[in-house]
């Protein structure tokens, strides 16, 4: 008869267990805050790595964003930070190392710029 008991108290926990999973929005643990002045680390065209001299990414932390003149919002999603303005959307991935790699098309094909931010600046003590 304990074992009854057991086994009902057990079902009756799975099937609690089970509408809460359903029915409770999934939460991300943390939103990944990533603003901050990006350097072009390298680049890569037609698959080959060549020297990065271009613009910095900024990312602020009022959800705009500035790239070689483009200004628009951005929003963080998932592993992704997505650029947008009133006419063009890109994704970027967001990678370990305060990374952030931009793949799109340019004259030259495609083309992807890696984007390295710093942590702590030379010479000062605080951190972005």
């Amino acid at each position: 008869m304990g074992h009854v008991r057991a086994a009902q108290s057990l079902v009756r926990f799975l099937t609690i267990a089970i509408v809460l999973f359903i029915v409770l929005p999934s939460s991300h643990a943390q939103t990944v805050n990533v603003s901050g002045r990006y350097e072009c680390a390298q680049a890569k065209v037609h698959g080959k790595v060549v020297p990065c001299n271009g613009a910095p990414l900024i990312l602020k932390s009022d959800g705009r964003f500035e790239l070689r003149g483009w200004e628009g919002s951005y929003l963080v999603n998932g592993e992704w930070v997505e650029l947008s303005d009133s006419l063009i959307k890109a994704r970027a991935k967001i990678e370990p190392g305060h990374k952030i790699v931009l793949r799109c098309y340019g004259k030259h094909g495609l083309v992807e710029m890696v984007y390295e931010r710093r942590v702590a600046e030379l010479g000062k003590t605080a951190l972005i």
